[in-house]
């Protein structure tokens, strides 16, 4: 058999090579510790401390602003400094708590938990809340409403997103081969919440090592199974996976739920393992650490608050001073204007490349060659999507389905003339996305 897969996609160097054999290890904290109250989709978190408070590893420093929010916990003990305006890994600056770190780790102590099976369908959604899970793989939204349907008896699939195929990220990879028990229970928790699903494990056939082990590990657990992807980008977009496992197709007007389906990243299901069946709350993430600048890149176990310049010292600093800065991948990642922004809940992965070869290849006209029609798994054209949008055109941008982009970057990517499509399609998109919320 085949191949799952969808129509269109590239397949660029994945630079997987860099990191993938490299153990997850653990990362401690030196300097204040920094937590923006935006590290998800929706509202920001409401602090709940106040400068000079002293508080402890787990304890909540700000509280879901509302149903589509999420809370923060320290992850460190230490004194409060206050509520400042820092660097984002977007590049953005946003309201944070800083902590000074008294290296001390005094942790507060969590409530017993239940075994799964004696836990509420309630109870299960209302911890994940509580320990302020999202979508780690990079959109952030909160995994309590993910998991909240309004018709949950008909959802099918529960698909673990562990294709990560943006090229250089390797953190998924290792959390597979390291963490199989932790990834698995995640799983069994979703599935205690939909009677009627299956999980499907989504892995590219560049990992046939972590499918070999997930293989092993469900055997005897019927409601699992390991479905092998053909490796190629965006093979891991929410849309193209549900197609590529289930050949169930939803648009930009829908949710994957619409389709029966719920997708959660690897590293989402082992923060759902921590919160329900350990009964701790988010605190840490795996971080990949790489690129051609990196002295020796790694896969690093981080308490989220803590500088991307303390994760490059621990991967040996720079050898040479980079051009250019990704927090995570380089197709849909975002680029730095600092290493001195926090680990936050949805970083993947920190890059760093001696040149910046976006900005030495400057734009050209477009050819009308068809190659960004070829490779967009939306199937859209984004060469005129993009000159509706340079045009604000939005009128034309929306008819012609300019909201079914993915903003993966593929067009982008083949372009020979080298234009910035899904920077200009993205941006339109944006636009257009909020006049619909008015109107």
């Amino acid at each position: 058999m085949g191949l799952l897969t969808f129509k269109g996609g590239i397949h660029p160097d994945d630079g997987k090579r860099f990191s993938k054999d490299q153990a997850i290890r653990p990362v401690m904290p030196k300097g204040d510790m920094v937590y923006p109250l935006s590290q998800h989709i929706g509202s920001p978190a409401i602090p709940v401390v106040k400068k000079g408070d002293h508080v402890l590893k787990g304890q909540m420093i700000a509280d879901a602003g509302g149903f589509v929010s999420a809370p923060v916990y320290a992850s460190v003990s230490g004194t409060v400094k206050g509520l400042e305006q820092r660097f984002n890994p977007a590049g953005s600056r946003t309201e944070c708590i800083v902590i000074e770190n008294d290296g001390a780790y005094e942790e507060v102590t969590y409530e017993p938990v239940k075994p799964l099976a004696e836990q509420s369908g309630d109870e299960i959604l209302d911890r994940i809340a509580k320990a302020g899970i999202v979508g780690m793989g990079g959109a952030g939204f909160p995994t309590r409403v993910k998991l909240s349907p309004k018709e949950p008896e008909k959802i099918d699939y529960i698909i673990a997103n562990c294709a990560e195929c943006e090229p250089y990220i390797t953190a998924d990879y290792r959390r597979m081969l390291e963490n199989t028990e932790e990834l698995l229970s995640g799983m069994r928790v979703v599935l205690s919440l939909f009677p009627n699903a299956k999980g499907y494990f989504a892995v590219e056939d560049n990992k046939k090592d972590c499918a070999e082990k997930l293989r092993a590990a469900i055997a005897g657990e019927p409601r699992m199974e390991v479905k092998l992807l053909m490796t190629k980008y965006p093979q891991g977009a929410e849309r193209q996976l549900i197609y590529a496992v289930t050949k169930r197709a939803i648009n930009s007007a829908m949710l994957p739920a619409d389709a029966g389906c719920i997708v959660d990243n690897a590293e989402t299901l082992i923060g759902i393992h921590t919160a329900v069946v350990e009964g701790k709350p988010l605190m840490e993430r795996v971080v990949t650490v790489s690129g051609d600048a990196v002295a020796a890149p790694g896969n690093f176990k981080v308490l989220l608050g803590t500088s991307h310049q303390e994760l490059i010292e621990a991967a040996g600093g720079f050898t040479a001073e980079p051009e250019k800065l990704i927090s995570g991948g380089p197709m849909m990642g975002f680029a730095m204007v600092t290493a001195d922004a926090p680990v936050t809940k949805t970083s993947s992965s920190i890059l760093a490349f001696k040149e910046d070869v976006v900005a030495k290849n400057p734009e050209t006209a477009c050819i009308n060659c068809g190659r960004c029609v070829e490779v967009c798994p939306s199937r859209i054209i984004p060469s005129r999507l993009a000159d509706y949008a340079l045009r604000h055109d939005e009128d034309s941008f929306v008819a012609m389905n300019g909201l079914e982009c993915v903003e993966c970057g593929s067009c982008s990517y083949v372009c020979p003339a080298k234009r910035q499509l899904k920077q200009a399609i993205g941006s339109m998109r944006k636009t257009a996305l909020a006049n619909r919320k008015k109107k």
